[in-house]
């Protein structure tokens, strides 16, 4: 079964997967993070998600409209 590609789906989970290690690292002991690192991680991994998934549905619906 076949689906449509979400960028924007993706590069959000990506980014959410990302925080997890940076915290799974810091709570290891591997690294030391601040508390705050975290979160423009997390509001600037979503803000450009949701730019990505604009603009790919910007161009999905421009080409449906193509003939």
């Amino acid at each position: 079964m076949r689906h449509d590609f979400w960028p924007g789906r993706l590069l959000a989970g990506l980014v959410l997967m990302l925080t997890g290690v940076v915290y799974f690292g810091d709570a290891g002991g591997a690294w030391d993070t601040p508390w705050f690192v975290v979160i423009p991680l997390v509001v600037g991994g979503l803000c450009l998600a949701g730019v990505v998934g604009m603009t790919a549905r910007a161009v999905r619906g421009r080409r449906r409209g193509a003939p």
